[in-house]
């Protein structure tokens, strides 16, 4: 194990133990991308755009002369694409850990403009009312993507449900949970279908942006891990943008708007259930932790 990955885990052990899509059409090229920025019309990705913050935060942009025009997505794995092929302007859905992965694997150099909120990550259960109540060896469904299921691998660990190898680490997968010393199983799925899993499972992991729309309550939530924590860092949820487009200046009065605009701030923690840990952590950090991830993520695949 590398040093810095052995300072990651570490990190990642110190978790209090109990992120990120219909096609999208417009853009096209840098050109077009320029020319919403000229035209004050900004098309956003995200996931979820469904939450009464986000209508707050349109008319607080167009106090300002720009006009966001927002594209819904139901599955983490089409934002990013769609930014990368200029169908958007910028995306708000994924956290650094998720950007990091998606621009290793795509070769790809998306990057973070702005910081919006940490998130916990949830085990939640429509069958038991508490983890120990969970029976051995029944199984626990996580999300399918590499960065939200290793989070959600040191979230069961933490509970006391699995042993992961070497302690796990923010790269952990499904492979190396020990099952000789591990209370239940892990199935990955579809992060959109963990929710609605649960019928079929003991309890599942679920993304903060799926919990509200499930339904889901604080009844149902058995464990967690602490997003306040400092080794949450590479959580920090983020807007992101094309690199020629990082010193966007219309883009960047956007991230302002969301970070200092009270009653968009107020609607993301409503949302959140009370549980999101607002922030506005400067881009340089932001992206020297993105730089550091991307770097783990080489060293290790």
């Amino acid at each position: 194990m590398s040093t810095r990955k052995k300072l990651i885990a570490t990190a990642a052990l110190a978790l209090p133990l109990a992120l990120l899509l219909a096609g999208c059409t417009g853009g096209g090229t840098d050109a077009d991308s320029g020319a919403a920025a000229e035209n004050e019309v900004v098309r956003i990705g995200v996931v979820g755009a469904g939450e009464p913050y986000w209508e707050t935060y349109k008319e607080a942009a167009a106090e300002e002369g720009i006009e966001v025009e927002l594209v819904d997505f139901s599955e983490y794995s089409q934002p990013n694409p769609a930014l990368s092929a200029a169908e958007l302007d910028l995306n708000q859905f994924q956290h650094i850990i998720y950007l990091a992965t998606y621009n290793v694997q795509s070769g790809d150099d998306l990057q973070p403009i702005g910081a919006t909120a940490i998130y916990p990550l949830g085990l939640y259960s429509t069958q038991y009312d508490a983890v120990e109540d969970i029976p051995e060896g029944s199984t626990i469904a996580i999300p399918n993507d590499e960065s939200n299921g290793a989070r959600a691998l040191l979230v069961l660990q933490s509970a006391g449900l699995i042993e992961l190898e070497d302690g796990g680490s923010p790269f952990s997968t499904p492979a190396e949970v020990i099952e000789d010393e591990s209370k239940v199983r892990v199935e990955a799925v579809a992060a959109d279908f963990t929710a609605s899993s649960l019928p079929d499972f003991a309890g599942a992991i679920v993304n903060n942006d799926f919990v509200t729309k499930s339904g889901l309550t604080e009844d149902e939530l058995l464990a967690q891990d602490d997003p306040s924590d400092p080794s949450a860092f590479p959580y920090i949820n983020i807007f992101a943008a094309k690199a020629e487009d990082a010193d966007n200046p219309t883009y960047l009065k956007l991230v302002e708007i969301y970070q200092n605009t009270q009653a968009v701030q107020d609607g993301v923690l409503e949302a959140s259930g009370g549980t999101a840990v607002l922030v506005k952590t400067p881009v340089d950090e932001l992206l020297t932790s993105l730089t550091d991830v991307e770097d783990d993520i080489r060293a290790n695949s």
